[in-house]
């Protein structure tokens, strides 16, 4: 089932729309579409039904109000060198995005400032009902803190949603980025059914994996995490998590990096590879190739066991399509045509935005938590 209309809330809060009839006129959608958005922003606790509305002289229909004041939700996706910003309406539907630098090796404290200063000037509406942070690293979600970060130096056991709380006054959540794609993903492919793995591949690598449509997080919260998978091809190089020949040293765009300045290429971040294939780098391209195909490799198995309807992929190398070819190449090379006669490999649709969707939708429910 597909997310409600973004617009929804604005409609009934304005008074353009005070029924079914009148969000399916507007939104030009047929009333069965129109019924079952209602329906489950009902279930949801957005929209409840208050009395009845005269239709000129028709059957009389119920008449929808919103359950509280229209209000906003701020959420931000870090990354290692930048942040995405976002504000999503009181349902969890994004209204706009903007990117930001940020760096997550300045700290838990500076970057906690600078986040709270760059949402605090996103031009939204209402009062604000919850804030949500996706971060680069393994999240438990209760108490709200990272554990055991490979990147992420100083936020280890830092209370980062006891500090957003304090920051903004309002309840807040923290996720893991690779499950907040994967969210966002999944709702905007299949609503809130079937089964889809996300593989975010940027500096570092992440997974996050939807069970009939809600997401898996494990037994620790690391459930996913494929990085740091060890493989032949890695021979003996040095892994951020202190072991030896992860996926992470040769198939994520810091590894690759790292490769091409073994090489002597002048790059710094994936950017500078991707601006590399770009212009037809055999060296750069190569590396890009042969990160997806052990990339590939590993999601193999993964595949295999799990026997999902879609595998997306998003994140910086994933905008190389000699990357999600080779992804795609050695997953049907490696698995049972039984796993892959349905498989959609593909680019995310919602590209950069996915993590901020996935967290809009936790925000949200955290939101309608608080206030219930």
């Amino acid at each position: 089932m597909a997310r409600p209309h973004p617009r929804i809330p604005e409609l009934l809060a304005d008074g353009s729309a005070t029924s079914r009839a009148d969000l399916a006129r507007l939104l030009n959608v047929a009333p069965s579409t129109a019924s079952t958005w209602v329906g489950q922003l009902i279930e949801e606790g957005v929209i409840i039904e208050d009395g009845m509305v005269s239709s000129g002289g028709g059957r009389p229909r119920r008449r929808l109000r919103l359950n509280r004041p229209l209000g906003h939700l701020l959420v931000a996706d870090l990354g290692g060198h930048h942040a995405r910003l976002g504000v999503a309406d009181q349902a969890g539907g994004l209204l706009h995005s903007a990117t930001a630098p940020v760096a997550v090796a300045d700290g838990p404290e500076k970057v906690m400032e600078s986040l709270a200063g760059l949402l605090r000037e996103q031009d939204a509406k209402g009062p604000l009902l919850g804030v949500g942070l996706a971060l680069p690293g393994p999240v438990q979600p209760d108490p709200g803190t990272v554990r055991l970060p490979s990147r992420m130096p100083g936020w280890a056991g830092f209370p980062v949603r006891e500090a957003l709380t304090e920051l903004f006054g309002v309840p807040a959540i923290v996720e893991n980025d690779a499950n907040a794609m994967a969210l966002g993903e999944h709702r905007a492919q299949f609503g809130t059914d079937g089964d889809s793995i996300t593989i975010k591949a940027g500096t570092a690598i992440g997974s996050g994996i939807i069970v009939a449509g809600q997401l898996y997080r494990g037994a620790t919260f690391a459930a996913g995490d494929v990085t740091h998978t060890v493989i032949h091809a890695a021979g003996e190089r040095p892994c951020t998590c202190g072991k030896i020949g992860c996926l992470e040293t040769v198939a994520s765009g810091a590894g690759i990096v790292a490769g091409l300045q073994e090489q002597g290429a002048g790059v710094e971040t994936t950017a500078d590879v991707l601006a590399l294939t770009h212009n037809g780098d055999p060296e750069a391209t190569t590396m890009i190739r042969t990160a997806g195909s052990l990339l590939g490799e590993v999601l193999s198995s993964v595949v295999s066991f799990f026997n999902p309807q879609a595998l997306f992929l998003t994140g910086g190398l994933a905008s190389s399509q000699h990357f999600i070819t080779a992804v795609r190449a050695r997953i049907y090379d490696g698995c049972h045509p039984l796993m892959t006669e349905s498989l959609r490999i593909e680019a995310a649709s919602l590209g950069a935005d996915a993590g901020l969707s996935g967290m809009a939708q936790l925000t949200a429910a955290a939101a309608r938590d608080a206030a219930a």
